[in-house]
């Protein structure tokens, strides 16, 4: 019994780190018993590469003037990439699709009931008419439809 007890008893971690022995190459090692560790060196010190160093500039998109705001002409409606928004009256587009005021006024939203489109106008401040091209675009929409 005190054969097998010596022979099958527990060892914990730290037994088996300390005593485990350690050989810089394999001639090193006594006898013909084949050995489990070796320690190896590098021959040149590597520098280490990151794939995580680069970012970019945040694009700060999406809507900066929500419905019934006030808008002076050159003010920025929306930043959007692609026409997620049309323009609509008095609303112009930039190369990048920004969405700005032409006039002042307050901002509307709508969705086109056919199209599904969703278009964003300025309502004028009083004193301000409708441009006659649009006006007489408005005027041909109706007379097709009537």
């Amino acid at each position: 019994m005190n054969f097998a007890a010596s022979l099958f008893r527990r060892l914990n971690v730290k037994e088996l780190v300390t005593k485990a022995p350690v050989y810089r190459i394999a001639s090193d090692v006594p006898g013909e018993g084949l050995s489990l560790v070796f320690r190896r060196w590098a021959t040149e010190k590597m520098a280490g590469s990151t794939k995580n160093g680069q970012d970019s500039k945040p694009k700060n998109l999406g809507v900066k003037k929500f419905g019934g705001e006030r808008v002076i002409p050159g003010n920025i409606i929306v930043r959007q990439r692609g026409t997620r928004f049309h323009p609509g009256n008095y609303v112009g587009i930039g190369k990048d699709h920004t969405l700005f005021a032409l006039k002042e006024g307050w901002v509307t939203f709508e969705r086109n009931k056919l199209t599904g489109r969703k278009l964003v106008h300025v309502e004028p401040k009083e004193g301000h008419v409708l441009h006659p091209v649009y006006a007489n675009a408005a005027q041909s929409e109706l007379k097709v439809c009537a």
